[in-house]
């Protein structure tokens, strides 16, 4: 949420590895990839960082992340059988990174993908690096900006052996050793799982979003939004940690000022709504959940103008003009 991107992190992540600390290169070093290579040297482990950007290579530089210069420099410094792990965007950008790891990397050497890959994709290069003698691991990654301290949930798939071997990992990004995290099943699994609860997740924003503008248009009440979030989150079937970023939201900013009514999508909502449709699966909550995101980016919404004017054709209905409010 806005104004709460700087999560405090602990001095050092206790109890969180069952076995030895590993060796890791973390190639993307954005909002979560820092954050996430940053817990894992709390936790006792070496990680090697490499980014585009040297700026965002050197911030993680004074977290004790070691820098690399390139992809090769990177797998270079990493013992073998290595372990890199991409958190680079969904799509060509993994394709890309991948294929310029191949020249430096050896067989038994594991990629593994923390990003919000589709699980097709992730299926293709699962076959394509197992036959050329690489594991591949997919990671759906939950957590956002307060991973960092309140550990990720991660959803993992790919083949067990080399799960079991990214264990240690898996234990210290996670909430606890053995909570927040689970081998789910074969290649694409994780991240499967992960397009899921993006669209659970959907859901759920939609559902506080329109309960809470019900509340702000009851004027006669003059309801305090931020005392109402207060009392949901003790006690309330509809507590949850989504209602935690809300009420910090509405405490810091209860009119909403300055944030633009427009909301973007990662694109596992549209995959999960596709994904229902192929499984024959009524998904309507998701489905106008992510609808409604599309149609926040309308501001010119020729389908809404359309209505007003078929409504004036068929029944004589008024038509505002452009530039007057809903109400004037």
């Amino acid at each position: 949420m806005r104004g709460h991107q700087a999560a405090p992190a602990p001095d050092k992540i206790e109890d969180k590895i069952e076995g030895d600390n590993m060796d890791l290169g973390m190639i993307g070093l954005g909002r979560m990839g820092a954050n996430m290579a940053e817990r894992l040297v709390r936790g006792g482990h070496r990680v090697w960082g490499y980014d585009p950007d040297p700026a965002a290579t050197q911030r993680v530089a004074e977290n004790g992340v070691a820098k690399a210069d390139s992809l090769a420099d990177l797998v270079r410094q990493l013992p073998h059988p290595r372990a890199v792990w991409v958190m680079v965007p969904s799509g060509a950008p993994v394709d890309q990174t991948i294929e310029a790891l191949m020249p430096a990397l050896e067989n038994g050497d594991t990629i593994i993908d923390g990003g919000n890959s589709n699980y097709k994709d992730t299926q293709r290069r699962a076959a394509s690096l197992n036959a050329r003698g690489f594991e591949f691991v997919d990671v759906g990654t939950s957590g956002g900006v307060w991973g960092l301290r309140e550990g990720y949930s991660m959803m993992v798939g790919g083949n067990k052996t080399a799960v079991d071997r990214l264990r240690p990992i898996f234990q210290t990004l996670a909430p606890g050793p053995n909570q927040g995290w689970g081998h789910v099943g074969g290649s694409g699994a994780g991240h499967f799982v992960k397009m899921i609860h993006n669209g659970i997740e959907y859901g759920m924003m939609q559902a506080y979003a329109e309960g809470f503008s019900i509340l702000e248009h009851k004027k006669e009440f003059e309801l305090d939004l931020f005392q109402v979030a207060q009392i949901w989150r003790t006690g309330s079937v509809v507590r949850s940690w989504l209602l935690d970023l809300l009420a910090a939201e509405l405490k810091e900013n209860p009119e909403l000022g300055g944030i633009a009514p427009y909301v973007e999508d990662s694109g596992e909502g549209r995959w999960a709504v596709a994904e229902a449709i192929d499984l024959d699966v009524a998904a309507p909550v998701i489905t106008l959940s992510l609808l409604e995101r599309l149609s926040s980016r309308d501001a010119d919404s020729f389908s809404r103008k359309l209505l007003a004017a078929l409504r004036h054709q068929f029944g004589g209905h008024a038509v505002k003009a452009e530039g007057t409010s809903a109400k004037g």
